[in-house]
């Protein structure tokens, strides 16, 4: 399965690409991210939390580092959920913002069955991945990843509590909307 989805943030890419390049931070920003661990200077280790109360982990390499404008890797040895990504980081046309590209490939267990069963626990992988860069963007901006008071305890301490994709109106609902 590949996932490409874009933001642009008001910050420089310098600064954009060194949060990302360090990616423990990344547990900040990435829903199911539990934590990374740098083991090396192109090495790291990564924990995920997964469907049904479980956790995937997988070791990473770098196998690109452009500072400032690109970092790319991928899952080694043998990883639960094989994958690999890259992320672009370009200057947006206002010259003061960064544009951010995250291209992120994986082997999703049980093929189309798994990819069927995570729609329907609401883990929509496109969505996910846009989500997670929304907050990055918030961090980046802001410092802090804002919460609405609908949600005041996010979606890792409140998981009763599930965020889920926009679902379309039902023709009855859209007539007493536009009433």
């Amino acid at each position: 399965m590949d996932l490409l989805a874009s933001t642009t943030i008001r910050a420089d890419a310098a600064r954009v690409y060194d949060f990302w390049r360090d990616f423990t931070n990344l547990a900040q920003v990435m829903a199911h991210l539990e934590k990374v661990v740098v083991t090396g200077e192109s090495t790291s280790h990564w924990t995920a939390s997964a469907p049904f109360g479980k956790s995937v982990e997988w070791d990473a390499e770098i196998t690109e580092d452009v500072p400032g404008e690109r970092i790319a890797w991928t899952s080694v040895g043998d990883a639960t959920v094989p994958n690999q990504g890259k992320v672009w980081f370009g200057a947006a046309p206002d010259g003061e913002s960064t544009e951010v590209h995250a291209l992120i490939a994986y082997d999703l267990p049980g093929g189309a069955v798994g990819k069927a069963a995570a729609k329907y626990f609401g883990e929509e992988p496109n969505q996910q991945l846009d989500d997670d860069l929304r907050r990055f963007k918030q961090v980046m901006e802001t410092g802090d990843i804002v919460r609405s008071d609908g949600a005041p305890w996010g979606k890792r301490a409140r998981k009763e509590f599930p965020q889920r994709p926009a679902q379309p109106m039902s023709a009855e609902e859209r007539e007493e909307v536009l009433a």
